[in-house]
């Protein structure tokens, strides 16, 4: 076995049903937390694509009608590069970033979050998972994974037969 391995060789993957149940649990830890009266929070903003799902559940968690996206591309398949915006939310809206939920599936390196909160500084990042490098990034996160684990979003995968890990019968 090569000492190397490659991303998908430690995965972790996540069904739809325990993205929404990690979803619901984050709204939950976010509830009344945001600056407005009451703990409201003005907005939520979903960074495109895997932070939609995440932040679809947490506005409907949160009554939270306003909803938006930032663009932001990072990764060419499995390999990471330099982020860059490719859509912004609407800067009357947005301000500083305070009353804002930004919401992504994950935080890996943090160079996303680390774009994004240079434009918004003021508001807060919630992530469904974290990786160790990216944590000083958000704000709010549910559940932490080793920095050398690909999580497998079900929006990325097919059902498919796998064959037995022993014998064939």
């Amino acid at each position: 076995m090569s000492a190397t391995r490659l991303p998908h060789e430690k995965g972790f993957h996540i069904s739809w049903d325990q993205i929404h149940r990690d979803s619901r649990a984050l709204a939950w830890r976010l509830d009344k937390r945001g600056p407005g009266e009451d703990g409201a929070w003005k907005a939520v903003v979903a960074i495109t694509r895997g932070g939609m799902a995440p932040a679809m559940i947490i506005a409907r968690e949160l009554d939270i009608r306003t909803v938006d996206t930032i663009s932001v591309k990072s990764y060419h398949h499995q390999d990471q590069g330099k982020a860059q915006i490719l859509k912004r939310p609407d800067p009357e809206m947005m301000g500083d970033g305070t009353g804002i939920l930004v919401v992504d599936d994950l935080v890996d390196s943090g160079k996303t979050l680390e774009l994004v909160r240079e434009l918004f500084p003021n508001a807060h990042f919630a992530t469904v998972y974290a990786k160790p490098k990216g944590e000083p990034q958000v704000d709010t996160f549910i559940t932490g994974v080793s920095q050398d684990t690909w999580i497998f979003f079900p929006w990325d995968m097919a059902l498919q037969y796998v064959e037995p890990y022993r014998g064939t019968d």
